[in-house]
């Protein structure tokens, strides 16, 4: 017989990795800026508070240019720079792309999606009620829903999609291609966020250019 202590000697990678970011802003700043945020949102749609049941509302997608933003693009801005440190980009000069609000009245929800033409997106928690406090992320590999064997225990390498959960003053941020949803609202308030999109400055410029380097000249 065989022995087994060999198998304890076995190296696990994880190849790949789909990352999400979640950050919890100051209790001083959640307090500031989500009463102004929403009176933003009202001097759009004065009607916010009457969402129809299963109904939700988005406004423009050039919310970050409001002054009752300014806290909440900073705290983005500067949540942006430590992810691409963590990833060791080289490049950061990136800059937001859009940014809407998210109404969603009671029963509403929001299928699955992803960002395209942005390298990160996010999304920063105004008001979520009870019954409103989460986002699916979703197994971006097609591929990987070929085969689903049954399993013991539900984790992060065997599931095909995860739930977070959220509150006021939560601020996620999370690759653009990954797809993401949102269960029905299971509240009587509506459910206030915030979507962005970031992309580098200079992408045309500077990172669609091949990264090889050319070979030297002869002679």
């Amino acid at each position: 017989m065989i022995e087994e202590d060999w198998l304890q000697n076995s190296d696990v990678y994880s190849l790949f990795p789909t990352l999400v970011w979640k950050l919890q802003l100051p209790t001083k700043i959640v307090v500031n800026q989500n009463p102004a945020i929403i009176k933003a949102i009202k001097k759009i749609n004065p009607d916010l508070d009457d969402i129809k049941a299963a109904a939700s509302w988005q406004s423009h997608q050039s919310l970050h240019e409001e002054t009752e933003l300014d806290q909440v693009m900073f705290c983005i801005s500067s949540a942006a720079q430590k992810v691409l440190r963590f990833l060791n980009i080289g490049v950061t000069n990136i800059e937001v792309t859009g940014c809407w609000a998210n109404v969603c009245g009671a029963g509403a929800s929001h299928r699955m999606h992803s960002h395209p033409n942005n390298y990160l997106s996010g999304v920063y928690y105004v008001r979520v009620p009870p019954g409103a406090n989460t986002i699916n992320f979703h197994d971006p590999r097609p591929q990987a829903s070929i085969i689903r064997p049954p399993v013991t225990q539900l984790t992060g390498q065997n599931t095909d999609q995860v739930v977070v959960e959220v509150t006021d003053g939560t601020l996620l941020l999370f690759p653009s291609y990954l797809l993401h949803s949102v269960d029905p609202n299971d509240s009587s308030e509506v459910r206030i966020s915030i979507s962005f999109n970031l992309m580098f400055s200079q992408f045309a410029e500077k990172l669609s250019k091949p990264l090889w380097e050319p070979p030297p000249p002869d002679g």
